[in-house]
Order: structure tokens, then sequence, then C-alpha cells
């Protein structure tokens, strides 16, 4: 599954330009389906090398929020080769207070 999209490439805003928003839009959401793991970005900017580095909530060990990147969200491994999928049916409505 492509985690990266054009449609999400327009829609996400860039990174910093939200700082001020106390409940930003959450623009896509990134999950492990063996685990409890996902990212919920709501920031992103496409770096120099081609990277994209995402901003936005991570539920994990812990609810916390921060940085991570799309290489690093490509690079998880799960068992039997199972990878980070993007929630298709997520849509763009969802604001950050729903999830914390």
């Amino acid at each position: 599954m492509k985690l990266m999209t054009k449609e999400i490439e327009q829609k996400l805003p860039k990174l910093y330009s939200q700082e001020n928003e106390k409940d930003p839009k959450i623009i896509v959401k990134f999950f492990t389906p063996w685990s409890n793991w996902t990212w919920f970005a709501y920031e992103g900017s496409k770096q120099e090398d081609g990277n994209w580095l995402f901003f936005g909530m991570v539920h994990g060990i812990e609810h916390e929020i921060g940085y991570f990147s799309l290489n690093e969200l490509e690079n998880v491994s799960g068992p039997m080769g199972l990878k980070v999928e993007r929630d298709k049916f997520f849509g763009y409505e969802h604001r950050l207070s729903e999830f914390k």
C-alpha cells in the first residue's frame, strides 16, 4: 500500500503552519495491523532528500506528540512481513482532540 498520495500531499499543511491551532485537523492516519501503534499526521513537509517529515500524535506505548518520517514508517516490519498501512477510510474531518 502506498502510504503517501498526491491527495495527501495537497491537503497536508506544511510543518509549523499550525503551531497556534488549538485543535488541528488530522490529515492522515497510519497504523500497524498487528499491534496498537497508530500515527496521526496533521503537518508534514517533503525534505531535500525526498523523504517526508510529519508532525502529529503517536499512539504506541504512550500517547505523545512529535515528529516521524515516511521512511521510518515504510521500514517498520511486523510478523510475516506485514507493513504499516494507511487508513484509506479515515477522511479529513477528524480533529486532534478526538484522539488525545
